[in-house]
């Protein structure tokens, strides 16, 4: 970053004490148009002396935070959802702008994060204990949900306000302080969002935002005063986090990498399942950690399935974000799109064959933007790099089997196990798919399976490490531990006490 280019444009700020704050650091990074290319802002790289501030700001808020009613928490998240919904299209268009995705999409992405700051507006109910009285003469038993402290969330680049709304609403209604370090691609979303929560009430230090790369993750990672981590990124990032939170004592919760497949079987429709594989597969790019990058197609659909995803891909409508009527635009920086055409290069060197080659993409007046069209590879074998690598970008790939059987044998050798879908008019093949798949999401005709916020989001395999799944009832556990208490009072005719093992019968 040089002194020219960042007096020409904005910073975006760290949030610390309910406030916009200045790093303590000297490193800046660049955050880009991905339409243009063009620098529009700047990023501070937090250090660990930032950290240290957010954290001590956490701490000393928590203490209050918690003695706070539940109740009383859940309104102040629900004025941060009236006032999200209020400035929706201003958040979602930092999104196109920063990260690339169509505006309608980016509405979408944001819209998915309501839903669950609308379920920890009733998270109340979930916080309840438990009662039992007379568990033994004189004696009754409760349980107690206690916040954790400070928690962290980590977010990736894809979705700069869902996953942050997947984490902070449910963490904050169970009492706890949170600190958020999204990506430094786009990082707008994030500083929007905690304005959004000091206009609805949230105390100072409560929550705050923390910019950077691998320093400020690892300060994080380390830091005695956080007790829970939450991440979504990529496998071996997402490893890396797990394995140093935990043996720093934390609770850790990390979402990795995926390779979505979706099963077509020969009796479904090749029309409707092909319109759902487009969208499922260049949606936002293919920078999804949901999106279907691998289809299975079984015995004779493969043919005309191809055909039909071929044609569909090459009119797909794509341009800069904000454009009316866009079925896709730019990747999020021009490294991620070169590294995405390494593996269509990859994909031709070790035999696949190159349907669709979105390579020669060029958008009239949007020359320095980092477009890369659809690409669709048939005949691919598991062992290609295309197949076995997590793309995350316009790239689609056709596996071809001849049964069920065979399908389901594909998915469960891959090492992901995040989402799949099948697309079929039979009951017992979806119903079969359905029991034997070892997927943590299942969509039947469904092509991108993502749950409501009541439910939970998470894979299995390499796609998860830890036990909880994000938001829904298993976010509740996640940001809550257990406390069981025992109690008795004595009323004068208590038994003496004895030196053997207490039993309350």
């Amino acid at each position: 970053m040089t002194t020219s280019t960042a007096a020409r444009v904005g910073t975006v700020p760290l949030w610390i004490e309910g406030g916009p704050a200045a790093s303590r650091g000297t490193r800046t990074g660049e955050v880009t148009s991905a339409a243009t290319g063009r620098v529009v802002r700047t990023v501070p790289c937090a250090n660990a002396a930032d950290v240290d501030a957010a954290v001590a700001a956490a701490a000393a808020a928590f203490p209050a935070w918690r003695a706070t009613p539940a109740l009383r928490r859940a309104r102040i998240l629900t004025r941060f959802r009236e006032l999200v919904e209020r400035d929706q299209k201003a958040i979602a268009a930092s999104i196109s702008e920063e990260h690339g995705k169509v505006f309608l999409d980016a509405m979408g992405e944001v819209q998915r994060g309501i839903e669950v700051i609308e379920f920890a507006c009733g998270a109340p109910h979930l916080l309840k204990g438990d009662y039992s009285d007379s568990v033994g003469r004189g004696v009754d038993a409760h349980s107690r949900r206690e916040p954790v402290g400070v928690c962290a969330g980590i977010t990736p680049f894809n979705f700069p306000a869902m996953v942050p709304l997947w984490m902070f609403p449910v963490a904050l209604v169970c009492g706890n302080t949170f600190i958020l370090k999204p990506s430094e691609k786009d990082p707008s979303a994030s500083v929007l969002l905690a304005g959004l929560l000091k206009e609805a009430g949230l105390p100072d230090g409560v929550f705050g935002v923390i910019h950077g790369d691998r320093e400020a993750v690892d300060a994080i990672l380390a830091h005695p005063g956080i007790h829970a981590v939450s991440f979504v990124g990529s496998t071996p990032i997402a490893r890396h986090v797990y394995t140093t939170a935990a043996a720093a004592g934390k609770r850790v919760q990390a979402l990795g990498g995926a390779k979505n497949h979706a099963v077509v079987m020969p009796d479904a429709d090749i029309a409707s399942t092909a319109d759902a594989l487009i969208g499922a597969a260049y949606g936002s790019a293919g920078e999804r950690c949901m999106a279907i990058s691998a289809v299975v197609a079984v015995g004779e659909v493969a043919d005309p399935l191809v055909v039909r995803l071929a044609e569909l891909s090459r009119n797909l409508a794509i341009g800069p974000s904000m454009a009316d009527g866009m079925d896709m635009g730019p990747l999020v920086t021009a490294a991620h799109r070169d590294r995405v055409r390494g593996y269509i290069e990859a994909g031709e060197r070790e035999g696949a064959r190159l349907v669709v080659d979105g390579r020669g993409l060029k958008i009239p007046q949007h020359e320095g933007g980092f477009f890369l069209g659809p690409t669709l590879f048939d005949h691919v074998r598991a062992d290609m790099t295309i197949y076995r690598d997590e793309i995350f970008g316009p790239v689609l790939v056709v596996l071809r089997v001849k049964t069920l059987d065979e399908a389901i044998d594909l998915v469960n050798r891959n090492p992901y196990g995040n989402g799949t879908a099948i697309f079929t008019n039979s009951g017992g093949a979806a119903q079969k798919f359905e029991e034997q798949v070892e997927i943590g999401m299942v969509g039947i005709n469904v092509p991108i399976p993502v749950p409501m916020a009541f439910y939970a989001f998470g894979g299995w395999k390499q796609s998860l490490f830890g036990d909880l799944h994000v938001y829904g009832p298993e976010g509740i556990r996640f940001y809550t531990r257990l406390k069981a208490v025992t109690s008795r009072w004595p009323k004068g005719d208590a038994p003496p006490t004895g030196f053997i093992m207490p039993t309350l019968g």
